[in-house]
């Protein structure tokens, strides 16, 4: 008995020491700032890796579609080869054929994915278009947010007659299905450009898209954060802030813009994949980036065009905006997972767009 009692002395510190390292473990974690506890999770969340692992080496082909062309194709997206012939398998094949059928993929460094009916490099103009539209996407995504957080601000906090005519503009804007807006904008401006004061917008001009689809998706964003403005202008941190003399201004925007991060935070990916998607219908429709410059959307007309004798030009944009727009949505859903868990935000009215 007294042996098994010294032992038991003896492993006490040991056992306390174990204890300590746990708890403190413990303690980090608690002490750990919301943000902190969010990137732990996402990076635990193994859907959101797999996504994020699909899109990231679309992004930097994109990124390096100007090396791409000048190191490995040799060629740039507007060059024409329509009488030029290349070694293939040994044998010399004519770019585009005496009946003006585009050579299919040759699978090395020229034409990797074949040619268009003009004799360009199809996988050049891949890479070049989905730098285009992702470009696209993502400055429009900005300019949403840029528009919609003042706005959701200025009608939450004030409420009365400046939330009624903020409304009443968000639901206007909301009436119209996307892609008929987006349509009607584009058509305006794309066919004679616009002069506001001082600045000239040329027809074709890629401000044009990232203009319209950026004001299209406006209330998708104003909505939920003016919603959450207006739950939260009655808190006692913005009373405190009143009783010190802070203004409207100082309030909004160093009080309560602060909160408002994570439902930014939760949509701005899934309307980025939203953005891309609406930019290529534009350009399909002819009302987004103009022929020849490529995209998604004037790559997959192009396709659909010549989808009888050269299958090739219609396959690879598509499969490639699929995945983009596919990796996109998955990790929204995954930041939603982390950030929103109970759906509090209501991103069921992004998906139906």
């Amino acid at each position: 008995m007294a042996l098994e009692q010294a032992r038991d002395f003896r492993e006490a510190p040991i056992l306390i020491a174990r204890a300590g390292r746990v708890l403190g473990r413990r303690g980090a974690a608690t002490s750990a700032g919301p943000w902190a506890l969010a990137l732990r999770r996402l990076r635990h969340d193994r859907a959101a890796l797999a996504y994020g692992f699909l899109f990231a080496p679309l992004l930097l082909a994109f990124l390096a579609a100007p090396l791409y062309a000048s190191q490995v194709a040799g060629t740039t997206p507007e060059d024409n080869h329509l009488t030029d012939a290349i070694v293939v398998d040994g044998k010399r094949t004519f770019v585009v054929s005496e009946e003006g059928v585009p050579i299919g993929p040759t699978w090395q460094t020229e034409f990797f994915l074949g040619a268009d009916e003009n004799g360009r490099d199809l996988m050049v103009r891949l890479l070049y278009g989905g730098r285009t539209s992702v470009f696209i996407g993502a400055c429009a995504v900005a300019l949403t947010v840029l528009l919609a957080t003042p706005l959701a601000l200025v009608a939450g906090f004030f409420g009365g007659r400046i939330d009624s005519l903020v409304s009443r503009l968000l639901d206007l804007i909301w009436s119209f299905p996307a892609l008929l807006l987006g349509v009607l904008l584009s058509t305006v401006l794309a066919l004679s450009g616009a002069r506001i004061g001082p600045i000239t917008i040329a027809a074709g001009a890629k401000v044009i898209p990232i203009t319209v689809i950026g004001i299209v998706y406006v209330p998708y964003i104003a909505r939920p954060l003016r919603g959450q403005v207006m739950a939260l202008r009655g808190q006692l941190f913005v009373e405190a802030a009143r009783s010190c003399g802070l203004g409207p201004a100082r309030i909004m925007f160093s009080e309560l813009l602060p909160h408002l991060w994570t439902t930014v935070l939760v949509l701005v990916p899934l309307l980025f994949a939203n953005a891309v998607v609406l930019e290529s219908a534009l350009s399909f429709l002819g009302a987004g980036v103009p022929a020849p410059e490529p995209s998604f959307g004037t790559l997959i007309e192009a396709g659909v065009g010549n989808v009888v004798l050269s299958s090739h030009l219609l396959l690879p944009p598509s499969i490639t905006l699929v995945l983009v727009v596919l990796s996109l949505s998955g990790l929204a859903d995954a930041v939603r997972r982390v950030f929103d868990p109970h759906g509090k935000l209501g991103v069921e009215l992004v998906h139906g767009q």
